[in-house]
């Protein structure tokens, strides 16, 4: 299996893409590195070979682009992610959240049935390979903070800004 990646960058930062055969896999930031995308890959495709791509990567790109540009409000984009079933429960939720809105962890515990699984859903939140297509940013803590990120709160807060989000707590 090859899956095909690219490094570029939108707005001054710098991210990597992993595309497979289904659709984008991996979404992440500068700060995991090549090194960070490689090892997600052999351990979630254990075979995968990867490959850089710039066209295979180029249709996904331009619709980050379109994104981060306030041109794209939702994704046409397939996505081919692999998780546990919670995780791709969690994930799928994640993917109704609607642009400019946000919901909190425990209401994404309630959404999948399992109300007292607020912390396990934390987990699936920040275990999340596709950034933004995924709007795991959406998520924030119930109180209406701005909870956490697994790319780091400064580009929450960016991507909040994009959608027009307000936190109603600061903190």
């Amino acid at each position: 299996m090859t899956i095909y990646w690219n490094q570029f960058d939108i707005k001054d930062r710098s991210y990597y893409i992993a595309v497979s055969s289904k659709g984008v896999c991996y979404f992440g930031t500068q700060s995991e590195g090549f090194e960070g995308l490689e090892a997600w890959v052999m351990k979630t495709y254990k075979e995968a070979h990867l490959e850089h791509n710039s066209v295979k990567t180029g249709p996904y790109i331009e619709e980050l682009t379109d994104y981060f540009d306030g041109v794209k409000q939702t994704f046409n984009m397939k996505v081919d992610v692999k998780g546990t079933p919670f995780q791709e429960e969690v994930w799928q939720a994640l993917r109704d959240i609607p642009f400019g809105e946000t919901r909190s962890y425990a209401d994404i515990a309630e959404v999948i049935g399992r109300p007292k699984a607020v912390r396990a859903v934390g987990g699936a939140v920040g275990a999340n390979p596709v950034l933004i297509t995924i709007p795991c940013h959406r998520v924030i803590a119930k109180d209406g903070s701005i909870g956490g990120f697994s790319s780091g709160l400064d580009l929450k807060r960016v991507l909040m800004r994009i959608e027009g989000i307000q936190l109603v707590k600061n903190a």
